[in-house]
């Protein structure tokens, strides 16, 4: 398939972002030949809408084209102006003769067909074909839509975006993907017809059925012919964007109608309306009054109109629904009196609109013309009189004779000072150019005074001829007192060229080489190092020029001596002298070595300031491990159940010497580090370690091993003052770790919740608010393992044995080694009876009856396990 590019341009000033993505669309179509399908079905359909109202239709776009008679036919339907009379042979120069008139009247509307030839139309060349109608219909169709200062594709899309705005899941962003569900199709003619469709019953996982339910909507009711396939749009991942827009676009024509609906009644108004703007036009008026103008007509845009906008709205609805009504009880259509009808109305509305806009035009045309006055106006003034300031007195300079007394020397600066008048004097010509240029502007837009702006830009240029006579006979008259200076000018002009950068070399160089250097690193004094070296090595080409420099002086001075000028030498170009060369070139060549002795100083530091840190960090890098070690140690510990809390005791015992003893490397390292301080290091690579974590984390675990002995401690007073065996503290223990989550030696109030649940604590709010009143008298919101184990110690003291249960079981039950449920449920409260019946083992034991319970097994369970 062959790529054809197709560009269209405007003539009216600019041209659309869809207009430049053109080239890129037929790059995509060469990728999906279902657009090029897509196409042919939507451009056929919305040349036929057109064509049928002239009596004729096409059934294949690329060859019913051909002989250009319809394509003529399209443009005059669709323009509504009447084309050259077609030819009507059949050869082959009158196909092309005939598209060729198409193509001329298409071009004669603004726009620039670019590779679109009368042959490649009539060869039936369907990519062409499909361009050239592509082209008409943004030109006759989308070009004109206009929405809140948006147009052509950009206004259509933001047409779309409002009218479905308030639509659940419409959200148009494209004229691709944004409409494959159909819904916002729906949208648009619910928006616009609600009688049609119920929007509330679609769906949006029904895209067929969407389609085809919009597509048969605007068809029969709406007079938009079917242009698209709905099976197309959904098998296409990315449906084809001139034909969604070409369909969409009659949607936005068939509605423009349904937008300007009026009451019957307000027809006069559009007519007083139009007799008010129309009138205007015929006034010149000043900028106040345009502006006032201006703001009045959009107070009627904002305030008078959109209530009439509403009016016709609801008229084309009362309308609808009255004949709907007539229609369904089979009466007549109702008829308006003439000139009353909704048409009338609607064309009454269209002169409306067009005599709005005809206004509007004027009138901002009349005020940018009232600016452009204003402003020229004041432009000519500022620039004449800027002008003016600057030739006073150069007449008179320009006629003296100066040059017949002066020396040699201020001869060279006088002809380098006219040099720099001329130059002046060139500059001025565009001013003067200008000057003249506004004048005859402001003679064409009729300005009031333009007399006297005439008058004024006449005696301007009469003072600049004259101007330009006297500036070629003063040249001419310096030139000829012009000899032997033209040699020192331009040995003087050479010496500013080149000592110039070598003096603001020099300069650099004593900056850079007094220059404070602050590093941190070895490798920042060898980089400065480094640079130092490469400065160095420019010396001797830096001293070659500074010789060529004074060689040019010198040279000046010979020739002073030899041709006996008498006259001082000032360099006009330049005012640096070689003595200022000589010293500041002796001022580099002296701090050269000194700052050769400052880096290696600074190397020296820094070698110094290395070393401080690796020894630090060797230091630092043991110490914080060994200290998370011994945290991890004494963490164990604490945890440990196996052993006696004397066993714990002694290890912590032991952890804390080994603590104590470490002390004196903290010490060093508190020494090193207020080495590298004095030093002002204040990084240092070979370490995450900072002293400031050393130190947090020593005292951590000072506090960390003092914190658990005492804890170790009151756990061995408490045992030994309320009986507690090793056993029962073990299992404390190990209840309490399981429901330490974050194992932080602390319970948090849903841990120890759920550890009193699962230990058949049965918890209303207000029993479990009293325990942990007991636990955390505080209420810090945590429980310490001291506070569980008096807790639970207390709770201890207080529970019935299992044998106590047992007994009391069995004199409930008669001394039989059973119990049944309907005598749990005699003797005890209905809650506790029903707990006791769920869980209660069934009584294995022989001669029991069914249903009997084992109250034995149950006790035992209830409070003999140690989880219990």
């Amino acid at each position: 398939m062959t790529q054809v590019e197709t560009t269209v341009h405007y003539d009216n000033g600019y041209e659309d972002e869809y207009m430049i993505q053109e080239e890129e669309w037929d790059r995509d179509m060469l990728l999906d030949p279902a657009w090029e399908q897509q196409q042919r079905k939507t451009f056929t359909a919305w040349c036929n809408s057109h064509l049928r109202k002239a009596g004729v239709q096409i059934e294949n776009i690329e060859e019913d084209f051909r002989n250009g008679l319809k394509l003529m036919l399209l443009l005059e339907v669709i323009s509504g102006e009447r084309l050259p009379k077609p030819d009507r042979g059949k050869m082959r120069f009158h196909k092309i003769a005939n598209v060729n008139k198409a193509l001329d009247f298409i071009t004669s509307k603004g726009v620039k067909l670019v590779s679109i030839g009368a042959e490649e139309i009539v060869d039936g060349n369907v990519k062409m074909t499909l361009g050239m109608i592509w082209t008409i219909i943004l030109r006759f169709a989308i070009q004109d839509i206009s929405v809140e200062e948006t147009s052509a594709k950009e206004g259509l899309l933001l047409w779309c975006q409002r009218k479905t705005a308030p639509y659940r899941n419409v959200n148009v962003q494209n004229f691709h993907v944004s409409w494959k569900d159909g819904l916002a199709f729906c949208a648009l003619i619910h928006r616009h017809r609600p009688d049609l469709l119920d929007y509330s019953k679609l769906n949006k996982d029904d895209p067929l059925g969407n389609l085809n339910l919009a597509f048969d909507i605007a068809e029969k009711h709406l007079d938009i012919p079917k242009m698209l396939d709905a099976e197309d749009i959904i098998n296409t991942p990315k449906p084809d964007e001139r034909a969604i827009m070409t369909y969409v676009s009659c949607f936005y024509h068939a509605f423009a109608g349904a937008e300007q609906v009026v009451f019957f009644s307000i027809a006069p108004w559009y007519s007083e309306n139009i007799k008010k703007i129309k009138y205007i036009y015929i006034l010149k008026k000043t900028m106040a009054e345009m502006q006032r103008k201006l703001e009045d007509f959009r107070d009627y845009r904002r305030q008078h109109k959109p209530p009439k906008v509403q009016e016709k709205c609801q008229l084309e609805i009362n309308f609808n629904t009255l004949q709907t009504k007539l229609r369904i009880s089979n009466r007549p259509a109702f008829m308006p009196s003439e000139g009353k009808m909704v048409s009338d109305i609607a064309s009454a509305w269209q002169g409306l609109e067009q005599a709005e806009k005809g206004y509007e035009e004027w009138l901002l045309t009349e005020i940018r013309r009232l600016e452009r006055v204003d402003h020229l106006a004041e432009k000519f003034r500022q620039k004449a009189t800027n002008h003016e300031n600057w030739a006073s007195g150069k007449e008179l300079f320009l006629s003296q004779k100066d040059y017949e007394t002066a020396t040699l020397t201020e001869i060279r600066a006088l002809l380098r000072k006219h040099e720099a008048f001329e130059s002046d004097l060139a500059a001025h010509q565009d001013r003067v150019e200008q000057i003249a240029a506004i004048a005859q502007e402001l003679n064409e837009l009729d300005y009031h005074d333009v007399a006297a702006v005439n008058q004024r830009c006449q005696s301007i240029c009469d003072l600049w001829d004259k101007l330009g006579t006297l500036t070629q006979k003063r040249r001419e008259a310096l030139e000829r007192t012009e000899k032997l200076l033209e040699t020192i000018d331009q040995l003087f002009l050479e010496f500013a060229k080149r000592s110039a950068p070598f003096n603001n070399w020099m300069e650099g160089a004593m900056e850079d080489l007094q220059d404070m250097f602050i590093v941190h690193t070895i490798e920042e004094v060898q980089s400065l190092i480094a640079a130092h070296e490469q400065f160095k090595a420019t010396l001797p080409e830096a001293d070659s020029e500074r010789q060529a420099i004074l060689g040019i002086h010198n040279e000046v001075q010979k020739i002073s001596q030899s041709y006996g000028i008498k006259a001082s030498f000032i360099n006009p170009y330049s005012t640096i002298t070689t003595e200022e060369l000589l010293n500041k070139w002796e001022k580099v060549k002296k701090l050269v070595p000194q700052r050769d002795s400052a880096l290696q100083e600074e190397m020296a530091r820094q070698h110094a300031h290395e070393r401080l840190r690796r020894q630090f960090a060797a230091q630092a890098n043991l110490i914080g491990p060994w200290i998370q070690t011994r945290m991890e140690e004494i963490g164990r510990c604490s945890l440990e159940i196996g052993g006696t809390l004397e066993d714990q005791m002694t290890q912590l015992k032991q952890i804390e010497h080994v603590i104590v003893a470490y002390k004196p490397n903290i010490d060093k390292l508190e020494g090193d580090h207020q080495l590298i301080q004095e030093s002002l290091v204040f990084d240092n690579k070979h370490t995450n370690y900072t002293m400031e974590h050393i130190r947090v984390g020593w005292e951590l675990l000072l506090t960390t091993i003092a914190r658990t002995i005492n804890e170790i401690e009151t756990q061995i007073l408490t045992r030994d003052a309320k009986g507690i065996s090793q056993q029962q503290m073990n299992e404390f223990r190990s209840s309490f770790n399981h429901f330490d989550r974050k194992k932080n030696g602390a319970m948090e109030t849903d841990d120890f919740r759920a550890c009193l649940i699962s230990m058949g604590y049965d918890l209303g709010e207000v029993e479990f608010a009293r325990i942990m009143m007991l636990v955390d008298p505080n209420a810090t919101g945590i429980v310490s393992f001291q506070s569980f184990i008096d807790f639970m110690t207390r709770e201890t003291a207080d529970t019935d044995t299992a044998e106590q249960v047992v007994a009391s079981f069995r004199i409930l039950a008669a001394d039989k080694p059973y119990i049944l449920v309907e005598e749990l449920r005699r003797e005890l409260p209905p809650e506790q009876a029903e707990y006791c019946i769920m869980r209660m083992p069934p009584y294995a034991g022989h001669g029991a009856p069914p249903g009997a319970l084992d109250y034995t097994a149950f006790s035992t369970a209830l409070y003999g396990e140690s989880d219990l």
